[in-house]
């Protein structure tokens, strides 16, 4: 039986640890040959700084982030803020269960069926392609995120706090923004993060909605990896993945808070 045990736990080790190996490993190359010499994929020649120069030097880039920036940040705002109408509906004695299920949508139907079905509808209604339909698109998107992850937290709280503040002499509409949102604030914040991260790293729906006025990141990078494999995408990766880890990093933290709170 103890023998039997260590296999098992010594098998269970093996296996996460080749599970994390091939995740990070990949990773791990990237970030050493960001700093190479020579060009990807030569042997590695020596330490140079020179493709992280490169990159903070490359105006047609830092454009495409900003662009990027841009419809994350919008997307997300208008995200958070329907959600939050959509709530408020709710805590007025609005019922928009039966409808929770329409904003699954997007989780479920395949990204590209979702940027083709958009693409067809902003050209049908003559809306030209750019940063605006960017937005609109990421916000489509953010949507099935934000209103499910809230709402679930909006059911979990505690009706006598709502309850006590309009006995208190409170309108609906003050108890809402004095009581019922600060305490979904965790859940918005986590959510904003989570919708900003997949918004700024979206390809699809920025492949089929941009148009060719506006170019995010990623269509930048696509672009790049055309013409040949170029150093400087190593060390854009390389800061990418810094800020996408420092996100997540916080992500998490925000969340744990917040299951914390609820227990």
């Amino acid at each position: 039986m103890v023998k039997s045990g260590k296999l098992g736990f010594f098998g269970t080790i093996t296996i996460v640890t080749c599970t994390y190996l091939f995740l990070y490993v990949p990773l791990i190359v990237l970030l050493v040959f960001s700093f190479n010499t020579e060009s990807f994929p030569s042997p590695w020649k020596g330490f140079t700084l020179k493709w992280y120069h490169d990159l903070f030097h490359s105006s047609h880039l830092w454009a495409a982030f900003l662009n990027s920036l841009i419809v994350a940040i919008c997307s997300t705002g208008i995200s958070l803020t329907m959600g939050v109408f959509l709530i408020f509906y709710a805590a007025q004695g609005g019922r928009i269960g039966k409808f929770l299920t329409l904003f699954y949508g997007n989780l479920v139907i395949p990204e590209t069926v979702l940027a083709v079905g958009l693409l067809g509808f902003f050209t049908l209604i003559s809306i030209p392609l750019g940063l605006a339909t960017l937005v609109l698109a990421h916000s489509v998107l953010g949507l099935g995120f934000v209103i499910p992850i809230v709402y679930a937290r909006f059911l979990e709280l505690d009706y006598r706090m709502t309850e006590a503040s309009l006995v208190l002499g409170a309108t609906p509409v003050q108890t809402f923004f004095k009581v019922t949102l600060p305490l979904l604030r965790p859940s918005l914040i986590v959510t904003g993060l989570l919708v900003f991260i997949l918004s700024f790293d979206d390809f699809i729906l920025s492949y089929f909605c941009a148009g060719s006025t506006s170019q995010t990141l990623s269509l930048y990078i696509l672009s790049m990896l055309r013409s040949g494999i170029s150093p400087i995408v190593n060390a854009l990766s390389a800061v990418l993945l810094l800020l996408s880890s420092l996100l997540v990093i916080l992500f998490f933290t925000i969340s744990q808070k917040s299951r914390t709170r609820i227990f």
